[in-house]
Order: structure tokens, then sequence, then C-alpha cells
């Protein structure tokens, strides 16, 4: 009987080279639904060997700057989202559901080939390249791109750039970090999803305050320091090593291993659900409760600060209880939350207490997810893994959108959109229990 990638670890059995992974893979194995070698189930609880090994001499700081700068980057990704029935008003366009998911799509495609160039150039360099790049669809966008849907299409695709940089900061915090202390660590690093709450909170008040430029400047400027700071203080871990080989051919050997299919497809709920809520939620709370576009903001904020908040605790659970067992307890929530929801209840307090739920099991399930990348993933391939299961989480945020859209155009509803969304979640619980059987 083969084990899962699900199951909790056992001790590591070897390693690869200096900083390699703490899982002996043969890379010529036959690639089946079996995990790495090193992952039992009767290993119950127990934390691994390298429990005790003290933490590198600057791995926290290699956090907190990795955490600051996809937290920027998803901030400038999600600038179009809260200004979507904004745009509306306007007469700009007539629908915003095509705006704010053409950056989602953009963003997750591009972690692909991003996530394996970082295995090859490093977190440092990468991370420096992608902040600077996005600065130019916002200024874009801040500037000229707001009076037109062309504009607005052309700017949102650029801004797609900013999205990618989740790739980046995976395999270097895991770089730094043991495999006992991976799902703690990337779950932090998940927690800068919450620059998306920055740009919930800020963006349509600073439109009222300064103009249509302004929180696209202001933006541009933070993209710009953190560039500064990420080429003069980021550092590389001392045991990595850079992938030698075609970037290609590393994201085609990510996709030959079980463990990135296993985990594209509950990420593409997971993390998918939460970027799917955090762009519409603005839309939704308007056409479907009444409400103004700066309340539906600040309400969308508050369901990406839940989210954001229980995504380093998925971590830390899978670390102690098992990914399997976390991710089910994120999937029954979420099942309860999308029944509750596409009954169309009163916003005060069912609704609200609904959408948080779900804003709580979306995060729990994104920090679960990649706490199991981090720890059954070959330490060379963390990027490419990375890339293909980050894409796997964005494409599943942008099809909701559209959805949505649809069923309110067609049936005057976004409850069976929302029934969708049970039946997926009901669907991921089934896959997670047929893995951890294996």
């Amino acid at each position: 009987m083969t084990s899962s990638p699900l199951a909790p670890p056992a001790p590591p059995v070897d390693t690869a080279r200096p900083g390699g992974p703490a899982l002996a893979v043969d890379p010529s194995a036959p690639v089946g639904l079996a995990p790495p070698v090193g992952l039992t189930p009767s290993a119950g609880t127990a934390p691994t060997a390298d429990a005790g090994v003290a933490l590198p001499a600057g791995a926290v700081r290699a956090l907190v700057l990795a955490t600051l700068g996809f937290g920027v980057s998803s901030w400038a990704w999600a600038l179009l989202s809260p200004l979507g029935p904004v745009l509306v008003e306007r007469g700009t366009i007539t629908d915003a559901s095509l705006v704010v998911a053409v950056p989602v799509l953009v963003g997750a495609l591009g972690r692909v080939p991003i996530g394996a160039l970082t295995d090859r150039l490093g977190g440092r360099v990468m991370f420096t390249a992608v902040s600077l790049a996005a600065v130019v669809p916002v200024l874009l966008l801040g500037l000229v791109g707001q009076d037109s849907l062309a504009g607005l299409l052309l700017g949102g695709l650029l801004l797609g750039i900013a999205g990618t940089a989740f790739a980046i900061g995976i395999p270097y915090v895991n770089s730094w970090f043991p495999p006992s202390r991976r799902g703690m660590a990337t779950g932090i690093y998940g927690a800068s999803m919450g620059g998306t709450a920055v740009a919930a909170f800020t963006t349509v008040p600073l439109v009222r305050a300064g103009g249509e430029a302004a929180p696209f400047l202001v933006a541009a400027a933070a993209l710009v320091a953190f560039a500064a700071v990420a080429a003069t203080s980021m550092r590389t871990a001392p045991t990595w090593r850079p992938a030698v080989g075609n970037p290609a051919r590393a994201t085609a050997a990510a996709l030959r291993l079980a463990v990135t299919w296993q985990a594209s497809a509950l990420y593409a709920l997971s993390f998918g659900g939460y970027v799917a809520f955090s762009v519409f939620l603005p839309t939704l709370l308007v056409r479907w409760y009444g409400l103004e576009p700066g309340e539906a903001a600040l309400r969308t904020a508050g369901f990406v600060v839940m989210a954001v908040l229980l995504r380093p605790l998925g971590g830390v659970l899978s670390d102690r209880f098992t990914a399997a067992r976390t991710l089910l307890v994120s999937y029954a929530a979420l099942t309860l939350a999308a029944a509750v929801l596409a009954l169309h209840p009163p916003l005060a307090p069912t609704g609200t207490l609904a959408l948080l739920l779900a804003a709580g099991a979306l995060g729990l399930g994104a920090g679960a997810v990649f706490a199991l990348v981090a720890r059954v993933a070959p330490a060379g391939e963390i990027g490419a893994v990375t890339g293909v299961v980050g894409a796997a989480g964005g494409l599943g945020g942008f099809v909701p959108p559209l959805l949505m859209a649809a069923t309110m155009q067609g049936l005057g509803s976004y409850a069976p959109a929302l029934a969708l969304l049970l039946l997926a979640a009901v669907g991921a619980m089934v896959l997670t229990v047929r893995m951890s059987r294996r």
C-alpha cells in the first residue's frame, strides 16, 4: 500500500545535497498517486527529526521581507477590485466582472514561469525584478488607463505581473526553514495576501480624497521602495543552490509529480475561492444587498482580514495535526458557509457571519495546502511546483467572478453559483479523504 502526502510525516530519510530535501526522492521512479518516500501514516503527530534544529541566522528577516514583498505586490494586484462598482457608476464600463478578473488570470498563469525562474535566480533577484516590473501597469492605470474599457483591460492584463510574486516567496522562505517549521513559515508568508485588504480599505477613500490616480501613485511608490529594500537587504539562504537546466524543463518535471496535481486541485478551491470573493465581493454586496461602494469595500476588507489571520493557523495546524485533518475542517466549514449564503440570508447578522466563516475556512485551507507542498516537494523543484500550484489557485479565482456575473444576469441571483461552491467544497472533502487513505 502506498502512502499519502496528506498523512503525517516520518523523520527524513536522506538529503540529496546541502540544503536539499529532507525527503529522499528518486526522480527516475514512476509517477503515480504515491508521494515521495518518508511520509507514512504510522508517524502519527510526532515531530520530525529536525524539530529542534536552530534556524540559520537571517531566517526570520528573510521571512519578514518576503511577507512584506508579496504584501505590497498583492496590494497592487488588487487595486482594480474595489474600483469595480465605482467604474460602473461612472459609466466607464457596464459590468466589472471581466475587468477585475483579468489581473487574476494573468497573475495565475505567470506564476508558472516565475516559480521556475526563482529556483534558478533566487528570491532577491526575482522580488526586485517583479516589483519594478509591476510599477509600469500601476502607473498606466493611475494616469491614463481608467477612461475606457480597453485601457482598463490592458492595464489589468499587465497588472497581473504583481500577482506572480507569490511564486517567489514560497521557495525563498522554504530554503531558510527546516521541514518541521515550513508549515508555520509558509503560512505566515501566505498571510501577505492581506495586501488585498490594504487595497480594499484604501482605494476608494484615496480616490475620493486625491483623485482617481491617487491609490495607484501610492502603490507604485511602495513597489519602488520595496524593490530597493529587496535589492539591498534580502539574503540567500546558506544552503540554497540554484537549480540547473532549463526552467521549462523544471516546470515539466514538476508536472510529473503527483503532489503537484493533488495540491493544485485543493488550492484551486482554497486560494481560488479567496481570490474570487476578494475581487467580486464588492460587486455582490452592491448588487445583492444594495450597499454603497465604500461600505462594500470595507466589508470586503473584513473578509480579507479574516482569511489572512487564519492562513498562518492552517500551516501551524498542519505541522501539528497533518494537512489532511486541517483541510477537512476547512472544507466542512466552507460547505456550511456556502449552504447558508446560497439561501440569500439577510446581511445582518446571518450573511455577515457566513461570509466570515467562508473567509476563515478558505484561509485555513490555503495555509494547509502550502504546508503540504513545503514538506513533500523536492527542494530543487519547490519554485516550479509552487508556480504550478499557485497558478491553479489563481485560475480557481478567475472563473467564479464570471460565473457569478452570468448567473445574476441570466437568473437574477448569485445563489446558483454559490451552490456550485458548496458542491466544490464537498468534492474537496472527498478528494482529501481518498488521498489520505492511499
